[in-house]
């Protein structure tokens, strides 16, 4: 992909777009760790310098990026909650509905959660105050969005909706870690079949783990 110079507010949107769009294929084919400026750069047909005009580091991408998967996954949820969370029944029966829904959508976006459990240890450094506050002040709203989900399903939860709603990211963020066994690690689990018990499936994980979180927070019967 090659630019000519970016002379309007539209097209430097098209060159931002584009570094965005760049840096998610890369991330279906690597890990956050092996996404580089210099490739980034190389991809989309920017030299570098001219990359960092539009985002002031690697980090800052991926902020952004994680940000746009954010939005994306939230409207995907509230569609899927709506058509498969019946109102009106059993408080257990919806709280395991709503468990299924939030770990089916975060098991298939692996990175989402990839980008959102390296964002403490990451993407929240090598950037400054404004470009770190913007994103955390998204947060805020995505987490708002998600607690409000989870109320409008299960009232039950109150206030406790966002301390689910921010469990439920985090048990997520740390999973892809854990899912994707280095070739050492299969080897043993080849050697020693017993050992594979502790590979975790995100999904069902997920599933368990959402449940528990759900059911130990909702009012005894």
């Amino acid at each position: 992909m090659t630019f000519q110079r970016a002379r309007t507010e539209e097209q430097r949107e098209v060159r931002r777009r584009a570094i965005l769009d760049t840096a998610s294929a890369m991330l279906g084919e690597m890990p956050v760790a092996a996404v580089t400026l210099n490739e980034l750069s190389r991809r989309v047909g920017l030299a570098k310098p001219n990359v960092l005009r539009y985002f002031e580091s690697r980090e800052a991408v991926l902020l952004e990026l994680l940000d746009r998967f954010l939005q994306e996954w939230l409207t995907e949820l509230a569609e899927k909650l709506a058509a498969r969370v019946k109102e009106g029944r059993p408080m257990a029966e919806r709280a395991t509905a709503v468990a299924e829904v939030l770990s089916g959508s975060l098991s298939g976006r692996v990175v989402m959660c990839d980008l959102f459990g390296a964002q403490g240890s990451v993407l929240e450094h090598n950037v400054s105050v404004e470009v770190v506050a913007r994103y955390k002040r998204a947060s805020l709203d995505h987490l708002a969005t998600m607690a409000s989900l989870l109320e409008k399903y299960l009232p039950e939860l109150g206030e406790n909706a966002t301390f689910c709603s921010l469990q439920t990211m985090l048990t997520a963020g740390a999973l892809p870690a854990y899912t994707a066994p280095s070739p050492s690690l299969q080897a043993a689990y080849q050697a020693e079949p017993d050992l594979a018990r502790l590979h975790l499936d995100p999904d069902d994980y997920l599933k368990q783990a959402v449940t528990a979180t759900l059911l130990g927070v909702l009012p005894r019967s």
